[in-house]
């Protein structure tokens, strides 16, 4: 029966993986859809009257965000893929344990 439970757990944690895996794939392959154009900006008060609108206005600089912030943040706030993986590495942990794979020892020994 602890063989049946352990293969089990073990298929369970491989398809989670794999559907993991394939989340990130197709994510990654999908056609990005833009949004509608919006409509054509009505003129300004100030195009009406001459003023000089056309000047370019530089845009802001975005400051780069360090590798640990990004790291916390993905683990913070992770996709549904992330939670995919993370269970099935987990449920692979324990088909382990359960087949004997994986096996904990604890002892204390007293004396001199």
């Amino acid at each position: 029966m602890r063989d049946w439970i352990a293969v089990i757990v073990a298929v369970l944690g491989v398809l989670l993986v794999l559907a993991g895996g394939v989340l990130i794939v197709l994510h990654a392959l999908g056609e990005r859809r833009q949004l509608a154009p919006a409509a054509e900006p009505v003129p300004s008060f100030e195009a009406d009257y001459g003023t000089d609108t056309s000047a370019a206005v530089p845009a802001p600089r975005t400051a780069s965000v360090p590798v640990a912030d990004r790291l916390f943040g993905a683990v913070k706030n992770p996709t549904a893929a992330d939670r995919l993986i993370f269970w099935g590495i987990i449920l692979l942990v324990l088909s382990a344990i359960a087949a004997g794979a994986i096996s904990f020892d604890f002892g204390a020994k007293g004396g001199s």
